[in-house]
């Protein structure tokens, strides 16, 4: 009897569902769309089954800790630890390939105490980060811990000034900030504790994106970058023209330091694109753009077709506003470059500031085409637009941000001896936010409820609790900046030269990149 009860009960537990989905699968191989199906009915759905899982399995298993892509594990955990715990302690030694070719920052044989660096620690402010507790083989006691923290701003005159020539320039205390992230592409979690944790920093800035100025964006308190793509979204007419009404509207903000008029991202070079599921009514507010309509942006202000256009353009925006006007653009070559920088000279107009994005920029979505063969990676193009505005001799009237997959300190130091004077990252705040690399940012169905505008998903972000891991981020990676300027022999990261960088090849040979790519001299 009790034989029977077992036998019975595992064919309904068991036996049946079995049967039932194989009788499923036989059904749907009876009407399938792909060819492996209809000579394996059974192994196919497992071949696609194993497809659909490929992705996890390979960045949480198979992986090593430094091949994944765009980012690697060891990355990530970085970022994670340097968010949670603010450290960026490791065991045992660094995973870096050291046979490969790369570049490498050269230390001094003498380097500076942390009693010698021009660092402003007078003003310690609160902080709060993760204390591990006990770390079992399945589980992780942790606790938070509130303190008092340095905030390793610049001191007083090494303060980068963005449009010395305006009547309200922008003065940074922060080499570091969050790049632009379109409200639409984000949601306003995201944006609340990015914005909250760089106030909280302090000398940190928040970039809009295209997608225009929400109230979320305002509200931080944080310093503003408001984007201006081509799109004219938050900036336009009832026809879609630009509209200098509402940009004089925004530039009366205090919050809102300076425009950046986007002409390249390394992602998307061929203009922005936002699915209608994601155009809220608080994004269509902030785009100016019908509710739950899909967006697309076009590659290139519709009324600049010359560099003389664009600066002229630049230039009335710099009165109209009295703040500083700057361009995002990606480098293809030098010789791309220097009508733009004859035009400058030729008209007297400059813009403040100039981001270069690497063709390694990323993007909540985008197409691969032009993510994979589009434009210079950063380290190259950066070099070749300190070159260019060196050779017309217009470098100290520019400011120059970079970006693409800078999120450590040793990455961060690189792209300021090359040329930087400032850095965005994007992805990086966002795994400062919790991002985990799913890949869902273009469904809308972000798990971490960062690239999502669907409440459901954006309630997974609880903004009271990441501001401060955006905070401890921007912390350490300062922090680790001063520390590799110091190894340098330098008092300040604002010292950094094309000196301090070598690269190495695989077979061993070392050239500084101050040999490789010297100075040119003005024109």
């Amino acid at each position: 009897m009790i034989a029977t009860i077992l036998i019975t009960a595992v064919f309904l537990l068991v036996a049946l569902p079995l049967l039932a989905f194989f009788s499923y699968m036989y059904i749907l191989s009876k009407r399938p769309k792909h060819s492996i199906i209809r000579s394996h009915p059974f192994l196919g759905w497992v071949r696609y089954l194993l497809e659909k899982l490929g992705p996890e399995f390979r960045q949480y298993w198979f992986d090593n800790d430094t091949e994944g892509r765009p980012f690697s594990r060891a990355d990530f955990v970085g970022i994670v630890y340097a968010a949670k715990y603010r450290t960026d302690l490791i065991s045992f030694g660094g995973r870096r390939d050291y046979e490969k070719a790369g570049f490498y920052i050269s230390n001094a044989m003498f380097p500076k105490l942390t009693s010698e660096l021009k660092v402003d620690n007078l003003q310690l402010v609160p902080g709060r980060k993760y204390v591990i507790t006990d770390e079992g083989l399945f589980t992780r006691k942790e606790r938070t811990v509130d303190e008092s923290v340095k905030r390793w701003l610049l001191a007083d005159d090494d303060v980068i000034i963005v449009g010395q020539d305006r009547p309200q320039p922008w003065r940074l205390k922060g080499m570091f900030g969050a790049s632009a992230t379109s409200f639409g592409a984000v949601g306003e979690n995201y944006i609340q504790s990015t914005g909250s944790g760089a106030a909280m920093a302090g000398g940190s800035w928040i970039n809009t994106g295209e997608g225009g100025v929400a109230g979320v964006h305002l509200a931080t308190g944080v310093d503003v970058v408001s984007q201006i793509g081509p799109g004219m979204f938050g900036f336009r007419d009832d026809q879609g023209k630009f509209s200098i009404e509402a940009f004089k509207h925004k530039a009366e903000n205090p919050n809102i330091k300076a425009f950046e008029l986007k002409f390249h991202q390394g992602a998307k070079i061929r203009g922005g694109h936002l699915e209608g599921s994601k155009v809220t009514e608080a994004v269509a507010a902030a785009r100016l753009v019908p509710v739950g309509k899909t967006v697309n942006s076009p590659n290139r202000f519709e009324m600049l077709t010359s560099p003389e256009e664009a600066l002229r353009f630049i230039g009335s925006l710099q009165e109209a506003g009295g703040k500083p006007v700057g361009i995002k653009i990606v480098v293809g070559d030098p010789h791309r470059l220097e009508p733009l920088f004859s035009a400058m000279l030729a008209l007297n107009i400059y813009p403040d500031f100039i981001t270069v994005d690497g063709s390694e920029g990323g993007s909540g979505a985008t197409f691969k085409a032009m993510a994979d063969g589009m434009g210079l990676p950063l380290y190259a193009a950066l070099i070749i637009l300190d070159d260019t505005a060196r050779k017309f001799g217009v470098r100290e009237r520019i400011r120059i941000f970079a970006s693409g997959k800078l999120i450590t300190p040793d990455k961060v130091a690189i792209a300021l001896a090359l040329g930087a004077d400032c850095v965005n990252s994007a992805r990086g705040f966002m795994m400062a936010n919790g991002c985990i690399m799913a890949m869902q940012c273009h469904t809308g169905k972000c798990p971490t409820g960062i690239t999502t505008t669907d409440a459901k998903y954006q309630a997974a972000l609880a903004p009271e609790e990441k501001q401060w891991r955006v905070m401890n981020y921007i912390l350490q990676l300062r922090e680790g900046l001063f520390s590799l300027s110091a190894a340098c022999g330098l008092d300040s990261p604002r010292g950094l030269r094309r000196e301090h960088v070598v690269f190495t090849t695989e077979s061993g040979q070392t050239t500084r990149i101050a040999d490789l790519f010297p100075y040119p001299e003005p024109q």
